[in-house]
C-alpha cells in the first residue's frame, strides 16, 4: 500500500488506494456497491457560505452512473442574489476528490462537493468555488509558484453550568479536562472531520472560557495541516458542518461568531499560508524569512484594507478588532507578535534536533524543518466566505509580485515591538489602520476593485453584491455609538450568532 495512504483516515481513500485526486468516477462506484451505499448528497456552498444539500436515494447503477455524470440542475437565484430568477438555472456537478462517507447519517450515505456551471456548460464565473480556483491559476500564471493554506478554526461551545472544576476566566489556553469540558466533542469532531479529507495538525482549547447566566462558554479551536489553497477552503467548509451537526447531537450549541459577549475573547480564522516550488517551501532562505515571504506580504499588507469585506462580514466583526486585545487594528506584521495583522510564527529556520536533547536515547540527525513556516493572517473570523476570503488572500499574494516597490513595503510595515506600549505611540501613528466598519470596509474594496478584477478572478457582480451588502448594516458609527451598552451588543451578537 501507498505510505501516503496507509494511514489516510479517509475510507473512500483507504478503501480505493488512491490519492483523493486521482478517483475516477469507476472508482466511486465500486465504493458504492462494496460498502452497500444507498445515498448520495450533493453538497455545495451558498452565498452565505454554508453548505447546502441535494439527496439522490440511488435506483439502480444506472441512475447512480447519471448522477455522477451529469451531476443536476439547481435554482441558481435562490443561492446567490444577484442572479436573476428569469436565467438562474445552473447545474452542480460532483468533483470526485472531495466524496467522503456521511458520519451523521442513518443511511449508508456518500456525500460530494460540487462546482457550479451555467446554461452552457462552463464554469459559473460568479460561483466562489470558482473564484478561488480562478485566482490560484492567475497567481501560478504569475509567480511560478503554488499557493497554499491552513485554517484555524475556532469556536465556543456553550452548556448548562454543573458547578464543576471551572477553569479560571479568559484562562483556559491548552487546558486539559476536568477544567475544559469539550475535549470529548473536540476529539470526536477532528476525528469525523479526518474521515472526511479534512488534514488536521491539532486541536486544543483555547483562551476564552467564562461562565454567564447558569452557562459555560468553552472556547476551543481546530488547527489544519497547509494544503492546496483550493483543498483548504473545501476542508475548512466541511469542518464547520461537522463541528456545528455534532453539537446537534450532543445537544448543545456552538458558534464561529466573531464576538459573543462584552469583554471576553472573540474567536477568529487566522488563516496561515506558504509558498511551494516543487513541493519546496519558499517562505525561508538561509535560515531567514524569504525575500518571497517579504514579497507576499506586502501585497497583504496593501490589501488589507479591503481583505476584511471579505473575511469580516458582519458588524460583530468590528467589535473584535479593537486595540489592547490578540486581534489586529494596525496595518503591519512582525515575528510572533500576536498584536500584528500578519505574524511570523516560530518557526523551525535552523536545521536542528531537540528530539535527542529531549531524548539522549535518540542519536538522529540533524533535521532541516524550514518546510514548515508559514505566514499568518490574523484579521478574519468566522462570518467570511471561505473561498472569498482565500480568493482574495492568494490576489493579495500574488500582488505583491507585481508590485514594484514589494520589499520596500514590507520593510516599512514590519515591527518588532509593542505598538501599544506607550513609547511606542509614534511608531503605532505611522501605520495605516484596518476598517472599523462593515461600510469601511465597503469603501475600501471599491478603491481597490480592479486589483480583484484583473486577470478576470472575481466578477463585478461579486463585488457589487459585496458592497451592497455591508453597506446596509450602516455601522459606521455602530462601535462607538454602543460599546458601552452591553444589553444592545448582546442583541447584536444574538441576531449574528451563527454567521459564516
Amino acid at each position: 500500500m501507498n505510505n501516503a495512504i496507509s494511514m489516510n483516515p479517509n475510507p473512500v481513500i483507504q478503501y480505493l488506494n488512491k490519492p483523493a485526486e486521482n478517483l475516477t468516477k469507476e472508482d466511486l462506484i465500486r465504493f458504492i456497491e462494496d460498502y452497500d451505499i444507498q445515498m448520495i448528497n450533493f453538497r455545495y456552498a451558498g452565498w452565505d457560505g454554508r453548505l447546502k444539500t441535494l439527496n439522490f436515494i440511488i435506483g439502480n447503477r444506472d441512475h447512480l452512473d447519471s448522477i455522477l455524470t451529469a451531476g443536476e440542475r439547481v435554482d441558481g437565484s435562490s443561492l446567490f442574489p444577484f442572479i436573476e430568477a428569469g436565467s438562474s438555472d445552473l447545474y452542480v456537478i460532483p468533483r470526485y476528490k472531495t466524496a467522503f462517507v456521511n458520519p451523521f447519517s442513518e443511511i449508508p450515505t456518500l456525500d460530494i462537493l460540487c462546482s457550479y456551471y451555467d446554461r452552457d456548460g462552463k464554469p459559473f464565473e460568479g460561483a466562489p468555488e470558482y473564484i478561488l480556483k480562478k485566482a490560484h491559476n492567475a497567481f501560478k500564471e504569475v509567480t511560478g509558484y503554488e499557493f497554499e493554506a491552513m485554517g484555524e478554526l475556532e469556536y465556543y461551545i456553550i452548556s448548562e453550568d454543573d458547578g464543576l472544576f471551572h477553569a479560571d476566566d479568559q484562562r483556559a489556553y491548552h487546558e486539559s479536562s476536568p477544567f475544559s469540558k469539550w475535549v470529548d466533542f473536540r476529539t470526536e469532531a477532528m476525528k469525523l472531520i479526518a474521515e472526511a479529507g479534512g488534514t488536521i495538525k491539532y486541536g486544543h482549547s483555547e483562551v476564552g472560557n467564562f461562565t454567564k447566566d447558569g452557562l459555560v462558554y468553552e472556547q476551543n479551536e481546530i488547527e489544519f495541516l497547509p494544503t492546496n489553497v483550493e483543498d483548504a477552503a473545501d476542508q475548512l467548509l466541511k469542518a464547520k458542518w461537522i463541528v456545528r451537526t455534532l453539537a446537534m447531537q450532543y445537544g448543545v450549541e456552538v458558534t464561529f461568531a466573531p464576538k459573543i459577549t462584552v469583554g471576553k475573547a472573540g474567536s477568529g480564522l487566522h488563516i496561515h499560508t506558504r509558498i511551494m516550488k516543487d513541493g519546496i517551501n519558499q517562505m525561508i532562505k538561509n535560515g531567514e524569512l524569504s525575500d518571497v515571504a517579504k514579497t507576499a506580504i506586502a501585497g497583504y499588507m496593501e490589501l488589507a484594507p479591503s481583505l476584511t469585506a471579505f473575511g469580516n462580514m458582519n458588524p460583530t466583526s468590528y467589535f473584535r478588532l479593537v486595540p489592547h486585545q490578540e486581534a489586529p487594528t494596525n496595518i503591519c506584521w512582525g515575528d510572533r507578535n500576536r498584536s500584528v495583522l500578519v505574524r511570523v510564527p516560530l518557526g523551525w529556520t535552523k536545521p536542528v534536533n531537540m528530539i535527542s536533547d529531549a531524548n539522549p536515547q535518540e542519536k538522529g540527525d540533524v533535521v532541516d524543518f524550514s518546510g514548515k513556516q508559514t505566514v499568518e493572517l490574523r484579521s478574519p473570523d468566522g462570518s467570511a466566505d471561505i473561498y472569498l476570503l482565500l480568493a482574495g488572500m492568494t490576489v493579495a499574494a500574488r500582488h505583491g509580485f507585481e508590485m514594484k516597490d514589494a520589499l520596500e513595503v514590507a520593510k516599512k510595515t514590519y515591527v518588532d515591538i509593542n505598538i501599544f506600549d506607550e513609547e511606542h505611540q509614534e511608531k503605532q501613528n505611522s501605520l495605516a489602520q484596518l476598517p472599523k466598519s462593515c461600510v469601511e470596509s465597503a469603501a475600501n474594496l471599491l478603491k481597490q476593485k480592479d486589483i480583484y478584477l484583473d486577470r478576470g478572478v472575481f466578477t463585478e457582480a461579486i463585488l457589487n453584491q459585496l458592497v451592497k451588502q455591508l453597506k446596509a448594516f450602516e455601522d459606521t458609527t455602530l462601535r462607538h455609538d454602543i460599546e458601552n451598552d452591553s444589553k444592545k451588543i448582546m442583541e447584536m451578537v444574538k441576531k449574528y450568532f451563527h454567521c459564516g
